[in-house]
């Protein structure tokens, strides 16, 4: 049965492997701040359903169904965050909540309704692709700020979105994706880096340059 809970952790096991490659239990228990006994519960019945797969020491992994299934719920969450900024004005910090809920009870007709609307678009308001209908979801960007190298200029292609604190402070410097910036200067020691957009410096702690991806020159 196709439940909240079922689609929660389908979608928090592709984040993590889209992130780290293979799933951990430790790692999703962590990702959905829940205890481990309760994950590797949940695991077992996703695997006995047929959504994932699951082998000692080898982590979690989604099944072709499975895999189907948390696409969808990333495409209503992603949908749903840019026709919050886009179609109702709200700023791109306030709509991961809200689109945390509507992501389970959309309709295929107001998902439709909403795509069109919209313009087909192919990416959220924090840079995030949006898988299509069929499935399909292009590849991102892998590099980090935090991977940059001093003297490097690179275009911000997407940001985390669960933030909202972060996500205003990067707001109300106009680092939004699409903006391109030159690291200037990299504290060592896994100190901050500061990176100037246009005539101004920014200065960023690593963590946040961990949650910032970022295209060199040339890259798609």
């Amino acid at each position: 049965m196709q439940t909240k809970a079922v689609e929660d952790y389908l979608k928090a096991i592709y984040e993590v492997q889209e992130r780290e490659g293979r799933v951990a239990t430790s790692a999703l228990a962590e990702r959905l701040q829940i205890s481990a006994a309760s994950a590797t519960g949940m695991i077992k019945k996703l695997a006995e359903m047929g959504l994932v797969s699951h082998e000692p020491y080898q982590g979690v992994r989604l099944t072709e169904p499975g895999r189907k299934i948390a696409l969808e719920v990333i495409r209503h969450h992603r949908l749903v965050e840019t026709y919050l900024v886009e179609a109702m004005g709200l700023t791109w910090d306030k709509v991961h909540d809200e689109a945390e809920k509507w992501e389970h009870v959309l309709s295929e007709e107001l998902e439709d309704r909403m795509d069109e609307m919209l313009g087909r678009p192919t990416h959220d308001p924090h840079g995030a692709p949006i898988p299509t209908r069929e499935g399909h979801i292009p590849e991102t960007p892998r590099l980090k700020l935090s991977e940059a190298v001093a003297g490097e200029t690179v275009t911000i292609a997407q940001v985390a979105d669960d933030d909202a604190a972060m996500l205003r402070y990067l707001g109300e410097r106009g680092l939004y994706p699409g903006v391109a910036v030159t690291v200037t200067h990299i504290e060592p020691f896994e100190g901050p880096l500061t990176v100037r957009r246009e005539d101004r410096d920014i200065s960023l702690g690593r963590p946040v340059a961990e949650c910032i991806k970022v295209r060199r020159p040339g890259e798609a």
